[in-house]
């Protein structure tokens, strides 16, 4: 992304941005307290260090702002976003996804290879175990096509399991998913994935990280991401997971955040089901099918539209069948000859336009 397109940010204040986020010890509340007191990230760059110490802020931090390893990591950021397809997303800036900036925590920057534009599309997370069963990718996989072709982006942390799965299943349908990272975009972990998150970005999907580009794996980084994974979405789909699973904490994230949670329950006698089972004991919606998700979400604003172009109601194939006789959608596939997912995209969409109704899980024409 050229230097020109970050609006009202100069060239300075977009480097002093960058140095200050590689400092270790200034999270995204200290960075915004930063700027919040000096009025700009260049004016904190150059306060003296009894101003950082006045505001509570580590002098260790203050002292390394002007070290040369920080501004050649903030020079090296600023050549790579000169790189085509490569993206700086800031907190006070009109680009910077929605409903990620209603988090008191929201991180000040995010690196963003892809297109940044997906972000502020209807997002799904789908998380779950890197060990996950055969069974358990297979749902993942089935779940992520059908919520990819109803228009949901996917997202999750391009981990081992059920991530990579939920991934590649939205790309094998023509749908777009968004990874996560818990390293810089220059350290990629898992390396198994790295194959996976470069067919994203050729495909106009996105991969993004918080941390700087350089940023290695470290076991803190991990649930501090899934902060953004589940901020991002409307709602959480733990697909398998353990009690003691990560996948578990982006659901309690999820929760905090008002998002919905959602899990598919399992085996009483598999691991990997436990986790799930808690979280509907916790109050998590039971899925079983992906109607039982969009239902839950039925009045929300920012419902996706069919990907389909909705016809004239007189000729829509499917409101023909439904003045014929109510539907459940696995008939209408049936009747129509339409995939499921398509059959599910359109009925929501003829929903949101009032022209179809369900109820007890059978579908009505509403006469206008």
């Amino acid at each position: 992304m050229p230097l020109s397109e970050h609006g009202s940010i100069s060239p300075a204040e977009l480097e002093a941005r960058l140095r200050l986020h590689r400092l270790p010890e200034i999270g995204p509340r200290r960075f915004k307290t930063l700027l919040e007191a000096f009025g700009s990230a260049s004016k904190a760059i150059s306060a003296p260090a009894s101003a950082w110490r006045a505001l509570g802020l580590p002098l260790s931090s203050a002292d390394a702002r002007r070290s040369p390893q920080i501004r050649d990591g903030a020079a090296h950021a600023l050549a790579w976003l000169e790189q085509p397809g490569q993206h700086l997303l800031m907190f006070d800036q009109a680009d910077y996804p929605a409903l990620l900036a209603e988090l008191n925590d929201a991180p000040p920057l995010l690196f963003v290879a892809g297109d940044p534009g997906i972000l502020e599309k209807p997002q799904l997370a789908m998380v779950g175990s890197r060990r996950a069963s055969r069974p358990g990718t297979d749902t993942a996989a089935a779940f992520s096509r059908s919520l990819a072709a109803a228009g949901f982006v996917i997202t999750s942390g391009l981990a081992l399991g059920i991530d990579a799965a939920a991934h590649q299943a939205a790309l094998d349908v023509g749908g777009q998913t968004v990874g996560v990272l818990g390293t810089g975009l220059e350290n990629f972990y898992p390396q198994r994935n790295r194959r996976l998150a470069d067919a994203m970005i050729a495909s106009g999907s996105a991969v993004l990280s918080e941390f700087p580009l350089d940023a290695g794996p470290s076991a803190a980084n991990f649930p501090r991401r899934n902060r953004i994974i589940s901020g991002l979405s409307l709602g959480v789909l733990v697909v398998e997971a353990s009690v003691a699973s990560g996948s578990l904490i982006t659901a309690r994230l999820a929760a905090e955040q008002g998002r919905e949670v959602y899990a598919i329950p399992g085996s009483i006698h598999h691991p990997g089901a436990r986790g799930c089972h808690q979280l509907i004991r916790d109050g998590a919606v039971l899925v079983e099918t992906i109607e039982h998700i969009l239902e839950a979400l039925r009045g929300w604003q920012r419902l996706p539209p069919s990907p389909e172009p909705t016809e004239p109601a007189a000729r829509h194939p499917l409101l023909r069948l439904l003045h014929a006789a109510p539907h459940t959608s696995e008939a209408l596939a049936a009747s129509s000859g339409w995939s499921l997912p398509k059959v599910l995209a359109s009925l929501t969409e003829l929903e949101m336009d009032g022209r179809a109704a369900c109820e007890n899980g059978r579908w009505f024409a509403r006469v206008s």
